[in-house]
């Protein structure tokens, strides 16, 4: 027991101290294409097969589609680049633009939030990553978040997956017996638009079609921090970003 305690004690806190300071240790983030103009280029390089439609190419600029975005990476291995890479984590967005939608559930639950999760058809990925969310590098009951099994104790409703036709009455009683207020946040590219899955005759094109999504967290997977910021949107602990991200400029060389 003694040297636990010793190892704890040279080890030091290992927490995350994020959203106090933001996080830079390597690997929290794998990262996103940005939206990229294209500069001092004769011509667009072609853009590769796209499993999603993802990317847009139009007047000298390359637009990515975030909801759409499984992280491939086909387009940042292309041998002539066209598109950039970031590796922030705050990917969260609002999903309505109404003020009154988009307002968070408030300072009571700023500290004192409890969450259900409900996966409707993921593939795991994403699953994963909202695992990793109690563990103690990210430890996110320190923030006062906490998942409660029963939907009838839940503020908001988690939720990964395209939305299968048979988990599509399940979802709905979860979101009827929650009280109100309420928000539903859309984990990973699936539900959002379906990704490589829906729609289809087995799955929605995401779970908007089911349930109201408040908040947006893309990614193929998500990483754990972005699925956490996702969360502080909803209280309103931190500003929420834009699906449709800023423009990076990209230097080509003159052909």
């Amino acid at each position: 027991m003694s040297k636990w305690v010793l190892k704890g004690l040279r080890t030091g806190i290992v927490t995350t101290r994020y959203p106090g300071s933001m996080e830079t240790s390597p690997g929290v983030s794998p990262g996103r294409p940005v939206s990229t103009v294209l500069r001092g280029q004769r011509g667009l390089p072609e853009i590769p097969s796209c499993p999603t439609g993802a990317l847009v190419q139009r007047a000298g600029k390359t637009t990515v589609d975030h909801k759409r975005c499984i992280h491939c990476r086909r387009c940042v291995r292309a041998s002539t680049p066209f598109v950039e890479w970031e590796w922030g984590y705050e990917w969260a967005e609002w999903t309505s633009t109404d003020p009154k939608e988009m307002e968070g559930l408030g300072p009571s639950f700023s500290r004192s939030l409890h969450i259900r999760f409900v996966d409707v058809g993921a593939c795991g990925a994403c699953m994963s990553e909202v695992a990793q969310l109690t563990k103690p590098h990210y430890n996110l009951h320190r923030l006062g978040f906490f998942f409660t099994p029963s939907p009838r104790e839940a503020d908001v409703l988690l939720v990964a997956g395209p939305g299968t036709d048979h988990m599509r009455r399940a979802l709905e009683k979860v979101y009827d017996s929650m009280p109100t207020p309420k928000k539903v946040v859309a984990v990973g590219t699936c539900s959002l638009s379906g990704g490589l899955f829906g729609p289809s005759f087995a799955s929605e094109a995401g779970v908007t079609g089911i349930v109201p999504v408040s908040v947006g967290v893309p990614g193929c997977p998500p990483p754990p921090l972005a699925i956490l910021h996702g969360l502080l949107v909803v209280v309103g602990r931190r500003p929420a970003t834009s699906l449709t991200d800023a423009t990076n400029q990209m230097r080509g060389d003159s052909q």
